[in-house]
């Protein structure tokens, strides 16, 4: 009975916090309309831009061509090997993923958000090569997953912050 009471006390006392999901309203609400506002331009790199690009249009959508902002973003990858052997042979990398992303206003031209983000994943050099770039590869593909999540979620809490101005 007292661990009743007390959850029932604790749930009383959190909902006077002002905590509000991001994404409150679903596809309708206000997080999601700023997001499907944002047009993704297309992003140097080679295959990492690319990636990144695609993982992007895939959580804010393709360009309608109507879109109040557009996300301009420049990419830097980079991979470093370490862990050398006494041979001098590379036994381990680390690739590391950054984008700087500005967030622009159509109307003005006024950047409204300049931001960074970025991940990295080690990887394991083995004997074949095949195999080693088979998982460079790879994690490009997971970092640019990442780095887009960051990106959106940075992009949901400023559109959050200008709901409450």
């Amino acid at each position: 009975m007292r661990r009743l009471l007390l959850a029932a006390g604790l749930m009383v006392a959190l909902s006077g916090c002002g905590l509000r999901p991001v994404y409150g309203g679903g596809a309708s609400g206000p997080t999601a309309t700023f997001l499907d506002q944002v047009s993704v331009q297309p992003i140097a790199g080679g295959r990492t831009g690319w990636l990144l690009r695609a993982a992007l249009a895939d959580r804010l959508g393709e360009p309608k061509g109507d879109e109040r902002y557009r996300l301009d973003v420049e990419v830097d990858d980079d991979v470093t090997g370490f862990g050398i052997r006494g041979d001098t042979a590379v036994t381990r990398e680390r690739r590391t993923i950054r984008a700087r992303y500005r967030l622009i206003d159509n109307a003005t031209g006024q950047i409204v958000l300049d931001a960074t983000a970025g991940s990295d994943a080690g990887i394991d050099v083995v004997s074949s090569d095949v195999a080693t770039v088979a998982a460079e590869q790879t994690a490009a593909e997971r970092l640019a997953q990442v780095v887009a999540d960051q990106i959106v979620g940075r992009l949901g809490l400023y559109a959050n912050a200008q709901r409450k101005r």
